[in-house]
C-alpha cells in the first residue's frame, strides 16, 4: 500500500511482519513485528501520519515519524514549506492587514488566503527546513543528509552528510553540522573552518544561534564560540530547543516542563576569548546569568526584542516579558489536548505573529510591537522611555497596558492609562479613591443601573465608604445597591430613627422581611411587626409576639391561627386558647392591655423628639420595672377579689377591671373614708410625655395617675372587706409572658 501522505510503501505478510520502503528510491526503511500472528490488512489517512495494521490477534495503530509542519519564514514574510518532497513558497505580507483599514483586516486566527508557488522537488525527504539569518538561503535536512538551496529559485548551494544542521545567528553562510556523536564541524561562508570535539561523553543534539550549542549526554548543554570554537560555558540543564534573541543578549533554554531565560554578556565573552582567559572546565565566568524561569512547557517560540512569544503544549499563545506571562489567545488543539500550531515568525511592520498548523494552514494574531516595547521598558525600569512610547500605542491597547502595569504593582499608573471602566473602578477601590469610584458609578447608563454587576459595584463602594467613615456616601451607596442589611447596621449604629423607618418600609417592599421586622422592632412599631408576621403566614410567631407586645390583639391573631391550622388539623385548632374564651389561662390580661396602652401613649409622645442617649445612665434602671405588678400594687395590692352573691345584678370583678384599668378599693360600709381627690391624669401624662429628660422618672407618676382614677359610675364595684393593711406586694410571675414584656419594654 502507498501511504497517501508520506513517501512510503507498506506491506503486510503472513509471517507477521510489516515492511516499509521509500516510494521514490525503493530503499527498505524498517521492518515491524508485533508478534500477533499473520498481518492481513493496512489502512492510512491523508490527514495524519497514522498507519493501522490488522493481525490475526488484533489491530495495531502506529504513527510514522512526526506530523509537525516542515516550514520556515524569513524576516520579510516569505514562507517556504515542504509537502512530502515538493517545496513550495508564498508570501503572507499584507494578507492579514488588508488595505490597512481595520475593517478590511482578517480576524485573528483566520486562515490566510495564500497563493502557493512551486519551487521544485527535493532529492531527500525533508524533516527540517530552516532559513538562514537574512533569508537568502534555506536548508533542508532528512535521512542523515542536508542540502542548502537558494530561497528564491531552489538552486543547490551545498550539501553533505549530517545528523543535525544549524545556522549561525549572524553569518550569512555560516552553519554547523553534527557529523557524529563526538564531532561538530563549523563552516564559514560554506567552507569548513574547524572541528569541535565537545567535552561531553556524547553529543546528542545541536543548537544554532549566536553560539554553537551542543546537547550533551550528561543532561547538559555546552556553548562554543562560532569564530574560535572555544568553549564558553556549560549549563546543567537538558533543553529540547534553544532560542536566541536577535540581539544575542538573551537566550531561552526550553526544557521538558520548564524554561530558563539567561542573559549573555557578549563583551565579557569576547574579552575572555581574546585574552585567553578560558577555563577548560568552567569556560568564561560571567558569560551567562539566569534572569528568570518560565514554569511552562514551550513547544515553539520567537523572540521579539526582549519579549518571548511562545506556544505551550496545551495550545495557548503567550508572551513573556521579564518573567511576567500574558496570554494572547487559546488555540485549537488536537483530540488529545495538545497543540497543533507552530510559530513561523513575527512581522514588526504589521504587528502580527504568524502560525502554521499541521495541515499547513497559516494564520496570524495581532501583537502590537509598541506594547511589547513599552512593557519591556517598564520591566527595565526605564519609565522615561515607556512614557515616550505610550502615545504610539493605540487606545484600544491601553487596557492591555494597564493590566500589565497592575501586575507589576504600578496601580496608580494603570488607573491613569486604562480605558475600561470596570478595570478603572476596581483600581480606584484598591487605591482608596472613593470619589473616582463614585463618579464612575454615576456615569453608568440608566438602563444598566439595576443590573447585578452595577449593584455589586455599589455594594463594594459602600463597604469602602464605611471603612473610610464616609457615612453619607455609605448610606447613598447602600441605597443604590439595595443593601438593606448594611443600612440596618448603619442606622442602628448612628441612631437614625427616620432612616430606620424608611428602611423598614423599603425592606418590606423589597421582600427582605427579616430586615423589615428588625427595623420595625427597633423603632417600636410593634403593630407593623405583627402585621408583617401575619402577611408572611407566620401565624404562630405572630400569636406569641402579640402575647408579649400586643395583648389587645391576641384574640384576633389566634383566631387567624385557628382558621389556618384547621385546614390541617381541626382538633389541633380547637386546642388553641384565647383570652376571650379562656380567661383563666391568661392571668393579668387586663393589666397587660393597660400596660400596652401606656406604652403606645408614651411611644407617640416621644416619637418626634426621640430619647437622648444621655438619659441612659438614669433610664437604664427603669428597665427592671414590673409595670403589671406596679399597676396592681398602686391599684389596691392586687386584683380585686370576686364579689359575694347578691340579689342585684353586679358586674364581675374582672369586667370591672377591664372597664377601669385600676380601681381604688372602697372602705368598709360603717365608716367610709373620704375619697382622695383624683389626680388630674391627662395633664400629668402630657407633662411627663413631653419632657424627654423626665420620661423614665415619671413612670411611677404615670402609673399613680392611672391607678388613682375613680371607678366608672356605670360600673360600681362592691367589696365586703377592705384590703389588708399589711398585705405584701404580689411577686411577679416568672412565667407570665405578658408581664415580662411589659417590664422589659418599658
Amino acid at each position: 500500500m502507498f501511504h497517501p501522505k508520506l513517501p512510503l510503501i507498506a506491506s503486510a505478510s503472513e509471517d507477521g511482519t510489516v515492511r516499509l520502503w521509500q516510494s521514490s528510491t525503493y530503499r527498505a526503511e524498517t521492518t515491524l513485528n508485533y508478534g500477533m500472528e499473520s498481518a492481513w490488512s493496512l489502512a492510512a489517512t491523508k490527514e495524519t501520519n497514522m498507519l493501522a495494521i490488522g493481525f490475526d490477534e488484533g489491530c495495531v495503530c502506529i504513527e510514522l515519524g512526526s506530523d509537525d509542519p516542515v516550514a520556515s519564514m524569513d524576516t520579510t514574510g516569505k514562507v517556504v514549506w515542504a509537502s512530502n518532497n515538493d517545496i513550495q513558497t508564498a508570501t503572507v505580507r499584507g494578507l492579514a492587514s488588508g488595505s490597512g483599514n481595520d475593517d478590511d483586516a482578517l480576524p485573528d486566527g483566520e486562515r490566510l488566503p495564500i497563493i502557493p508557488r512551486d519551487l521544485g522537488s527535493c532529492e531527500l525527504y525533508p524533516q527540517m527546513l530552516k532559513h538562514n539569518c537574512n533569508g537568502r538561503f534555506v536548508a533542508v535536512c532528512g535521512d542523515g543528509e542536508f542540502i542548502i538551496y537558494t530561497a528564491q529559485a531552489l538552486r543547490n548551494k551545498a550539501f553533505g552528510q549530517a545528523l543535525d544542521f544549524v545556522w549561525s545567528g549572524s553569518g550569512t553562510g555560516d552553519y554547523a553540522i553534527r557529523e557524529s556523536t563526538s564531532t561538530i564541524k563549523v563552516f564559514k561562508n560554506f567552507k569548513e573552518a574547524q572541528a569541535i570535539r565537545p567535552a561531553t561523553s556524547s553529543a546528542e543534539g545541536l543548537f544554532g544561534g549566536q553560539m554553537v550549542g551542543v546537547k550533551g549526554g550528561d543532561s547538559a548543554v555546552l556553548f562554543y564560540d562560532w569564530e574560535s570554537g572555544d568553549f564558553v560555558r556549560k549549563i546543567d540543564v537538558c533543553p529540547k530547543e534553544v532560542y536566541w534573541s536577535d540581539a544575542g543578549n538573551m537566550v531561552l533554554l526550553a526544557c521538558e516542563d520548564t524554561a530558563y531565560v539567561l542573559s549573555h554578556n557578549a563583551q565579557v565573552t569576547a574579552s575572555a576569548i581574546a585574552m585567553g582567559q578560558i577555563s577548560p572546565e568552567d569556560g568564561v565566568d560571567g558569560s551567562f546569568d539566569l534572569l528568570y524561569e518560565i514554569s511552562d512547557t514551550v513547544t515553539t517560540g520567537k523572540w521579539v526584542g526582549d519579549c518571548f512569544i511562545y506556544i505551550n503544549k496545551t495550545g495557548r499563545l503567550n508572551y513573556s516579558v521579564g518573567g511576567n506571562i500574558q496570554n494572547l489567545v487559546h488555540l485549537d488543539t488536537s483530540a488529545a489536548g495538545t497543540t497543533k500550531h507552530r510559530i513561523l515568525g513575527y512581522l514588526a511592520k504589521e504587528d502580527r505573529v504568524y502560525l502554521v498548523d499541521k495541515s499547513l494552514n497559516i494564520s496570524s494574531h495581532k501583537v502590537m510591537l509598541a506594547v511589547l516595547q513599552y512593557q519591556t521598558a517598564v520591566m527595565r525600569g526605564d519609565f522615561d522611555a515607556a512614557n515616550e512610547l505610550l502615545p504610539s500605542i493605540p487606545e484600544s491597547e491601553y487596557t492591555t497596558v494597564a493590566r500589565f502595569l497592575e501586575s507589576q504593582g504600578f496601580k496608580e499608573e494603570a488607573m491613569a492609562v486604562t480605558t475600561d471602566s470596570d478595570h478603572k473602578f476596581d483600581l480606584a477601590l484598591e487605591l482608596g479613591h472613593i470619589d473616582v469610584a463614585h463618579n464612575l458609578l454615576d456615569e453608568i447608563p440608566e438602563e444598566e443601573r439595576d443590573s447585578t454587576d452595577t449593584l455589586a459595584k455599589w455594594k463594594k463602594l459602600s463597604d469602602l465608604a464605611l471603612k473610610d467613615t464616609n457615612l453619607a456616601l455609605c448610606e447613598s451607596a447602600s441605597k443604590s445597591s439595595n443593601d438593606f442589611s448594611g443600612l440596618l447596621l448603619l442606622y442602628s449604629a448612628t441612631g437614625n430613627a427616620a432612616g430606620m423607618e424608611e428602611l423598614a418600609k423599603a425592606a418590606e417592599e423589597g421582600g427582605k422581611t427579616n430586615v423589615a421586622f428588625v427595623a420595625y422592632m427597633l423603632t417600636g412599631n410593634v403593630e407593623a411587626c405583627a402585621d408583617l408576621l401575619i402577611a408572611t403566614k407566620r401565624l404562630p410567631e405572630a400569636a406569641f409576639f402579640a402575647r408579649t407586645y400586643l395583648p389587645g390583639r391576641v384574640d384576633e391573631i389566634v383566631q387567624l391561627w385557628k382558621e389556618d391550622l384547621s385546614k390541617v388539623s381541626e382538633s389541633a385548632a380547637n386546642s388553641l386558647a384565647m383570652p376571650s374564651q379562656n380567661p383563666d389561662l391568661f392571668p393579668d390580661q387586663a393589666f397587660a392591655v393597660q400596660v400596652e396602652q401606656m406604652f403606645m401613649a408614651q411611644r407617640d409622645a416621644v416619637k418626634a423628639s426621640g430619647v437622648p442617649a444621655s438619659d441612659y445612665p438614669t433610664a437604664k434602671d427603669d428597665l427592671d420595672l414590673n409595670l403589671i405588678e406596679l399597676i396592681k400594687a398602686r391599684g389596691g395590692g392586687g386584683a380585686p377579689p370576686p364579689a359575694p352573691p347578691a340579689p342585684s345584678a353586679a358586674p364581675e370583678p374582672m369586667a370591672a377591671v377591664e372597664e377601669a384599668p385600676a380601681v381604688e378599693a372602697p372602705a368598709p360600709a360603717p365608716s367610709p373614708p373620704e375619697p382622695a381627690a383624683p389626680a388630674p391624669a391627662s395633664p400629668a401624662v402630657e407633662e411627663s410625655m413631653g419632657d424627654d429628660d423626665a420620661m423614665y422618672e415619671d413612670a411611677s407618676a404615670f402609673v399613680d395617675s392611672v391607678a388613682d382614677e375613680p371607678p366608672s359610675p356605670a360600673a360600681p364595684v362592691e367589696s365586703p372587706a377592705p384590703a389588708p393593711a399589711a398585705a405584701e406586694e404580689p411577686k411577679a410571675d416568672e412565667d407570665d409572658f405578658g408581664g415580662d414584656f411589659g417590664e422589659e419594654d418599658w
